[in-house]
């Protein structure tokens, strides 16, 4: 943002509108593209958001104008919910309900690393190319990606595309809300975009608190929440085979509750790294849970339940600074994470109180 800034001569916190020019129009747009992704086919909707994400994205790499390159991260952040959440969606159509869970810590892994990896290099980039650097590098490799998805999913065949019918949509997302868990599933993410993700932007004050001034350790903090959650999806598939859907959500939320609470205490940042790899592994141990029964809400609005989903965690998330910045000013450092863990430790009980599957999937919900 400071390298925006300067090269575009604007204040930084007018480049930081980048940031909410890409997140708010991801929420937004997300019970649409859903749709979308069951009408006319997921596999479609995920290339054609591929290509629009990587062609705005060469696009700020050239820009000199601040209004298009808020333009061209809005279009972004419109089509990039037809990525990730349709490709959950894709392996819920591909996956049986009592393998899905690890299906899908697989492909969270997957992304994780990818996040881990591009918040490793991103400074290296910015401070050999510039950032126009990192627009071009993030560019190239979406490409690259978007070719492979291409080829990938020529042969791959999730039912044909229907013509798109208002009365279906609406009656598929009737669907979804009348099962009782989307407003168990729904609730619980959003609050957990507020309570933990947004709570990101302010690892650095943290830290400083602790007397710790440079930046690149509170990157260091936050990889190590990525961290934790690849743990957890490496170590799924033996999770799964001894400890029941419902123990996992309670032993997720209860380690992330203890993450809250050590926060709350304040440490240098190489410990408060060891608090987060643990924050990391309880958040993504119940977020997977959750992520399982909304794939199964629905069988015939499957992109429709993922898109909701997707939409209340990053509404969450828009939310969750906002909330941050007021708590640490008016609270101070502790009270904010206290109540995290209060807040946490309630969704872990209630989700463990209220998903249950609605088939017999014995292997999944219950264990062997």
């Amino acid at each position: 943002m400071p390298k925006i800034a300067n090269d575009l001569g604007i204040a930084v916190s007018t480049a930081a509108l980048l940031s909410t020019a890409f997140t708010f129009p991801y929420a937004l747009m997300q019970p649409l593209l859903g749709t979308v992704g069951d009408f006319f086919g997921k596999t479609r909707l995920m290339n054609l958001s591929l290509a629009v994400v990587v062609v705005t994205t060469l696009i700020c790499a050239f820009v000199s104008n601040f209004p298009v390159l808020v333009a061209m991260r809005i279009l972004a952040g419109m089509l990039a919910g037809g990525i990730f959440p349709v490709g959950i969606a894709i392996v819920g159509d591909l996956v049986p309900v009592e393998q899905r869970q690890v299906a899908i810590g697989r492909l969270l892994a997957v992304g994780l690393t990818g996040n881990l990896i591009g918040a490793t290099i991103s400074g290296f980039i910015g401070d050999l190319l510039g950032w126009r650097g990192v627009f071009l590098t993030i560019g190239g490799f979406g490409l690259i990606a978007a070719i492979a998805a291409f080829f990938a999913f020529r042969n791959l065949s999730l039912g044909k595309p229907r013509p798109f019918n208002f009365a279906a949509a609406a009656a598929g997302y009737r669907g979804i809300f009348a099962d009782p868990r989307a407003k168990v599933c729904f609730s619980s993410v959003f609050f957990e975009g507020i309570t933990i993700h947004g709570m990101f932007p302010y690892v650095a004050l943290l830290l400083l608190a602790s007397g710790e001034t440079r930046s690149s350790y509170a990157g260091m903090v936050i990889a190590a929440f990525g961290a934790g959650g690849i743990l957890f999806s490496l170590s799924l598939p033996v999770l799964v085979a001894h400890i029941t859907e419902r123990h996992m959500m309670l032993v997720g939320a209860v380690c992330a509750a203890i993450a809250f609470v050590l926060i709350a205490i304040g440490m240098p940042w190489y410990k408060l790294a060891a608090v987060f790899l643990l924050f990391g592994i309880g958040f993504y141990m119940l977020h997977n849970c959750i992520q399982v029964h909304v794939t199964d809400l629905s069988q015939t609005a499957r992109a429709s339940a993922m898109s909701m989903h997707s939409c209340f965690f990053f509404f969450g998330q828009a939310i969750g600074p906002i909330y941050y910045g007021y708590a640490f000013h008016h609270f101070g450092n502790s009270a904010p994470p206290l109540l995290g863990a209060a807040v946490i430790l309630v969704i872990g009980l209630i989700c463990a109180r209220f998903l249950r599957h609605r088939r017999n999937d014995r292997g999944l919900a219950e264990g062997p």
